[in-house]
């Protein structure tokens, strides 16, 4: 293991701690290091404990071809793992750099690492070719006289490259090593004293190349003299140095630069061919080209700034005398960087899918752009596609962006989101690329099942089969998954209501447990719920009303007080007298308990009824032509239902005359002992009905304004912004009112009462008929269930019914009231 000089430890270390103050960790190390060499403690110097590494995944990741270093990560210490040859890396540059990036998950964090390679005296000096001859005129050449030679190269850097040259010593030739214009070592051969062929026509001498490393490495070369003795004016450039800026999309064929060179000889010795130097690289001779006649040189390959953007032409012009003489030139050729490499980016680190909940700066992905080019062909710029998202890209370190999230998400609205990141160069034309990434949002329970509606109201006939299904609920939620998974249910535990309804949890429909009878149960109004799946899961719930529809299932029922007593009509009687009247019910409601009363044909005799009333009466004069007999009259008592039900009822009445009247009166008082005359008798029978007749009448006011007292103090159930009214009868008719208690179930109570089976409906809400038809003309489709919604035209009800207001649907009014005949 190699073995630092103090005070050069003592500056990599200062370097390194300055370089971890600006943001990025910074080591350094010998190339040829072996393997384990130790590097820096880089879990300490990132501030991570050595026991998190592997739990939050600590991976390492290097830009070049080769792992050169890795982490032990057991103590966190950053070693060298292979090889590491400086001129093999890094040729000719002065900084030598591996990059390593360090990342780090659960939270994702990004480092930058450099380990800088310093070079070692590991290369000597070396020459092109084990020999170099020169060919010299006798006495031609004078003292002083230089002559170019090929020097050597040293591929370490700094000081280690930096040569020195020395030529053996000789009595003819001296070493001059200054420096050029181009600020590297030249070896030019002087002649110190003119040659002479005669004494030695060739001369050997060694050149050796010495670096300034420690330990210190040098190469040689022999120097081979060959003394002419004719031909003494070597051609000679105008000028020693060219520099040339060739930008690298130049065409092939350019002509580069056209050489000049003179020899002051003349005929065939000063005749001049131009070639390059053996020591030019071959990879030259393919790029450029140069006329042996003309001096012509031209681009023939394709110039890349990238790959190479310095070339050094060793260029040599010789002339053809029999012992030719040469001249040398050196042409720089700089290449100029135009803009001809697309900015690339790629995708370091994709974290997906983003919960739509993930706060606001959330990373997403870690990008990595880099463009080929130089200055500000180099320099790049990224952005997202399309404006608008909620994503916006961060710089982190240079050239890596972190794609963020810039504002909040909600799968509901877009599910998933395809961003397309643009990175762009500076130069003119700028040349961008992109990457597209798909990012997918995931669900979180944010959204309460909804209703399509705020409220249901339904028409149920009664009688139904048992689970009849009488109704759907729908609930929708726009989330995804078990999310989106939603089960409806009623409170079972609620009794009346648990024997009457259930819905079923999946498919939301209701049905009807048991058959609903209208004279016992007009409405239930509950409530169902819909619970999602999630977690933790939401709900919704809606009011459901179910009306129960009235049919005819109840015939006339008539009293029997209207058939017990046999009555006594005195004759003669005047045309219309009343004779009695049937008292008849009718347990339905509305149209089904409208009763209408006729007399059947066969024993319709002297009597008619009101149709409406049930008033019987006579229908011309009877008098003692008649005789004493019991007429039978019958009365047949009608619904309005359909199918329509009927009754009978039969009234017995005797004709007596005048005095038969009078002999059952003295009977009767003769056989209670009381002997009052005739006429007394007459007349306080007269007195007492006239007495009853004005107390019923007064009972019947009473009565009535009790009634309009008690309709107007009733607390109405009111389901919506409108107010209870009271509908009678109408003047053709009369409505037969049954005794029964309804009941009325809502949300979780149940209220029973004495109420009539009178149902007041607001003017948009259908009456139907048995038939499934509408009592004012309107159809509708007699299924069993009906739902009302918001905004029907008002409608008109049948005969008998008042038309009463209402603003809307749930306007619907239950009055309850004892009502009799008046």
């Amino acid at each position: 293991m190699l073995t630092w000089p103090k005070g050069l430890l003592q500056l990599v270390l200062l370097h390194t701690a300055w370089k971890m103050g600006s943001g990025q960790l910074h080591y350094s190390v010998l190339e040829e290091s072996q393997r384990g060499t130790f590097v820096g403690r880089i879990a300490q110097d990132l501030g991570l404990e050595v026991s998190d590494l592997v739990p939050r995944m600590f991976r390492m990741l290097s830009k070049g071809e080769k792992d050169y270093f890795e982490v032990n990560m057991q103590n966190g210490i950053l070693f060298v793992n292979s090889r590491i040859d400086r001129e093999e890396l890094c040729a000719k540059n002065a900084d030598c750099v591996v990059h390593l990036e360090v990342i780090v998950e659960k939270p994702l964090r990004f480092f930058h690492v450099e380990v800088e390679i310093k070079d070692i005296n590991d290369n000597a000096p070396f020459f092109p070719a084990r020999e170099q001859i020169l060919s010299i005129a006798e006495f031609v050449i004078a003292a002083g006289t230089g002559f170019p030679l090929e020097g050597a190269s040293d591929a370490d850097i700094g000081t280690n490259a930096l040569l020195t040259y020395q030529l053996n010593r000789n009595d003819h030739f001296v070493l001059d090593s200054g420096n050029d214009e181009d600020e590297s070592k030249s070896v030019v051969l002087v002649l110190k004293i003119p040659l002479d062929r005669e004494e030695s026509p060739v001369h050997h001498l060694v050149l050796t190349a010495t670096d300034g490393g420690e330990p210190k490495l040098s190469g040689t070369v022999q120097l081979v003299i060959n003394v002419l003795d004719v031909n003494d004016n070597p051609p000679v450039f105008n000028q020693s140095l060219y520099r040339i800026k060739l930008l690298e999309n130049t065409a092939s064929g350019t002509l580069v630069i056209n050489l000049n060179a003179t020899d002051l000889d003349e005929g065939v010795n000063r005749e001049i061919s131009y070639y390059f130097s053996n020591s030019v690289p071959l990879l030259i001779t393919k790029i450029f080209s140069i006329n042996s006649n003309t001096g012509e040189i031209r681009l023939i390959g394709k110039l890349d700034y990238e790959d190479i953007n310095f070339y050094e032409l060793q260029t040599v012009a010789e002339d053809k005398g029999n012992f030719p003489l040469s001249g040398h030139c050196k042409i720089l050729v700089e290449v100029l960087d135009t803009n001809d490499n697309i900015p690339e980016v790629s995708v370091s680190s994709l974290s997906i899918p983003v919960a739509e909940n993930s706060p606001s700066g959330t990373v997403v992905a870690i990008l990595s752009v880099s463009d080929k080019d130089s200055g500000i062909n180099g320099q790049v710029s990224c952005f997202v596609l399309p404006t608008g998202l909620p994503f916006r890209l961060e710089s982190t370190f240079k050239n890596y962006y972190s794609l963020i999230v810039g504002a909040p998400l909600d799968r509901e609205q877009v599910a998933e989101y395809r961003i397309v990141v643009t990175v762009r160069d500076q130069g003119v034309p700028p040349l961008s690329s992109s990457i597209s990434l798909l990012v997918p949002i995931s669900d979180i329970n944010d959204n309460a099942p909804a209703f399509t509606q705020p409220s249901y109201t339904v028409f149920v006939k009664e009688n139904n089969p048992p689970g009849a299904h009488i109704f759907t609920v729908s609930a929708s939620d726009p989330d995804v998954a078990e999310n989106a998974l939603i089960t409806y249910w009623t409170d079972e535990k609620l009794w009346p209501l648990s024997s009457y309804i259930s819905v079923h949890s999946e498919s939301g429909k209701l049905y009807a447990l048991q058959p609903l009878d209208y004279e016992e149960l007009k409405l239930l109004e509950f409530q169902v719920r819909a619970k999602d799946a999630g977690q933790p899961s939401l709900c919704g719930n809606v009011t459901v009303q179910v009306f129960v529809m009235d049919e005819n299932d109840n015939a006339p029922a008539v009293s029997r007080s209207s058939e017990e007593n046999l009555i006594l009509l005195v004759v003669p009687v005047m045309p219309g007298h009343i004779v009695g009247k049937i008292h008849a019910l009718d347990a339905d409601s509305g149209y089904n308990a409208w009763l209408s009363y006729e007399l059947v044909e066969e024993s319709s005799g002297p009597w008619i009824v009101g149709q409406y009333s049930g008033e019987v009466s006579t229908k011309y004069s009877l008098d003692e032509s008649e005789g004493s007999k019991i007429h039978s009259v019958l009365v047949l008592v009608k619904d309005h239902g359909k199918p329509q039900l009927s009754a009978t009822a039969t009234l017995s009445v005797s004709l007596v005359t005048s005095g038969q009247a009078i002999k059952t009166d003295v009977h009767l008082q003769r056989s209670g002992e009381s002997f009052m005359p005739l006429v007394d008798s007459i007349n306080i029978y007269l007195i007492i009905g006239i007495c009853s007749v004005s107390s019923l009448f007064l009972l019947a006011i009473l009565i009535y304004m009790a009634l309009r007292c008690h309709c107007k103090a009733k607390e109405t159930m009111v389901y919506g912004p409108g107010t209870a009214t009271l509908v009678c009868a109408s003047e053709v008719g009369s409505w037969s009112y049954s005794n029964r208690h309804s009941h009325i179930l809502a949300g979780v109570s149940a209220e029973a009462g004495a109420k009539s089976d009178l149902m007041i409906f607001s003017p948009n809400v259908p009456v139907l008929a048995n038939n499934g038809e509408l009592k004012n003309g309107t159809e509708m489709p007699s299924n069993s269930s009906k739902e009302i919604t918001r905004g029907e035209e008002p409608k008109e009800l049948g005969m008998g019914i008042e038309k009463v207001g209402a603003n809307s649907i749930s306007e619907i009014q239950l009055v309850a009231a004892d009502v009799s005949e008046i």
